[in-house]
């Protein structure tokens, strides 16, 4: 079994990664938690194929364990079905002694992870990833939010779990196009790392390898962003790297309506925003042809028609990075060497190539 720890001055916690720990969840979470009342919280996708599994080891170690399930989809990340989740523990008597565990992928994550930080002003949290975007990045961190109509994660708290515990046997039961979207988020942590870390994504060429790597590329990614996050948890400075390809990624994101998937949107951004630092000499000759053939080994879409949507400029003007009139662009000088280019807004349009409405 891998350990990543991941320390802050006033909580530790460990990120545990190894196949078959799904099935060892009960003693993996008695272990920090005394028996209570627990809501595991799962969407309708992954609740049929592991939620009453995870339910049976956990009392088998005496947690009262009640389950709860929502809308698989970007669509349940709203402040109405964490009222319904909030209402059922409500009529359930969860108090603050007690606890919620995220089964699932991203979108269960973020959502039960703001439903622990929120119920009684907080109580406590563990997370159950079962998606490669889930276990390579937003189980570890401690970002939860909703959407609020189309804006991303805009209601939300810094809040970290308990525990993370990754098995990456679930990879299995992912349709292909789910398991391949969690890789855009690997290759750009492996760019911003380099070394040993983008050797390996060298070697990645298919889905399959996705599936044969998956421990270790979740070790890697998940060490290189708890490295960041413990020097930055609230993303005032450092933690900004971590949104590489994220600006352009969530302004086609959010264009697509639900056409492209996360991963997929980072791919396309990475490689827009690559190519205009590229253009301009701000970067290493060729980085962007290498990101490409990365992404492409696992069919990962590089590019969008969107990019060319007069709206792309107004979502990107309202990302959350833009501060102070200012928009704060993670680029890479070289692989392993990533910087910030800090743009005015009145400049943006004309520095990326956006067109104007």
């Amino acid at each position: 079994m891998q350990t990543v720890s991941v320390t802050f001055p006033n909580q530790s916690y460990d990120v545990l990664i190894d196949r078959g720990l799904l099935d060892k969840t009960g003693k993996l979470v008695a272990q920090q938690w005394s028996p209570r009342r627990v809501a595991l919280v799962s969407d309708d996708n992954v609740a049929p194929l592991y939620q009453a599994r995870v339910a049976k080891t956990l009392e088998q170690t005496g947690f009262e364990v009640h389950c709860y399930d929502f809308p698989a989809g970007e669509a349940s990340k709203s402040l109405t079905v964490l009222a319904d989740l909030a209402r059922k523990m409500a009529a359930a008597a969860f108090n603050r002694d007690d606890g919620v565990i995220a089964l699932g992928g991203g979108v269960t994550g973020d959502l039960a992870g703001l439903l622990a930080a929120t119920y009684m002003r907080g109580i406590r949290f563990i997370q159950i990833p079962t998606s490669l975007l889930a276990q390579v990045d937003s189980s570890v961190g401690g970002k939860t939010a909703v959407d609020l109509d189309t804006i991303k994660n805009i209601i939300g708290a810094f809040y970290e779990p308990d525990l993370v515990i990754i098995d990456p046997d679930t990879l299995q039961t992912l349709k292909q196009r789910d398991l391949i979207e969690g890789y855009g988020e690997i290759v750009k942590t492996a760019a911003l790392e380099g070394g040993d870390f983008w050797k390996l994504i060298e070697t990645i060429d298919s889905p399959a390898d996705l599936l044969t790597h998956s421990p270790e590329l979740s070790a890697l990614s998940i060490g290189y962003k708890a490295k960041v996050v413990m020097a930055d948890e609230t993303e005032s400075g450092s933690r900004q790297l971590l949104n590489f390809g994220h600006t352009l990624g969530h302004a086609v994101e959010a264009l697509a309506a639900g056409g492209l998937r996360h991963g997929e949107a980072v791919s396309i951004g990475m490689l827009a925003l690559m190519q205009v630092f590229e253009d301009a000499g701000l970067s290493e000759a060729g980085i962007t042809a290498a990101l490409k053939n990365r992404l492409a080994a696992v069919n990962l879409p590089t590019t969008s028609p969107l990019l060319n949507s007069p709206q792309v400029l107004d979502k990107v003007k309202n990302d959350k990075k833009n501060r102070h009139g200012h928009l704060n662009l993670v680029y890479l000088k070289a692989l392993g060497e990533p910087a910030i280019k800090s743009v005015p807004n009145e400049e943006i349009a004309t520095f990326l190539h956006l067109p104007e409405a």
